[in-house]
């Protein structure tokens, strides 16, 4: 669980970052799973954009994406979301404060 000072912290450097997917019309799937737990293994913090093709509700989403990656919510505005999900390895982490 991270509280809100280290949330703030991850915000301020997702504030940059481009979204590395798009989740579109099919939603989440087990690829999509996969992919986001991917990049959260390698990056920790990851940017995410729900294209406007997508019939979900976004919020019902993000709360999906979130169980199934196992990761902590940063921050949700419009159509991109922000999750955390610290690396297993110590190499290259990010220090939160």
């Amino acid at each position: 669980m991270i509280n809100p000072k280290q949330r703030a912290y991850l915000k301020s450097l997702a504030h940059s970052m481009e979204p590395v997917m798009n989740i579109g019309k099919y939603g989440v799937n087990d690829e999509t799973i996969r992919q986001l737990d991917l990049a959260l293994e390698k990056r920790e913090l990851i940017k995410v954009k729900i294209l406007n093709n997508n019939l979900d509700d976004n919020k019902e989403l993000v709360e999906l994406v979130l169980q199934k990656t196992r990761a902590e919510f940063v921050q949700h505005i419009g159509n991109k979301f922000v999750i955390y999900r610290r690396k297993r390895k110590d190499e290259n982490r990010i220090e939160l404060p």
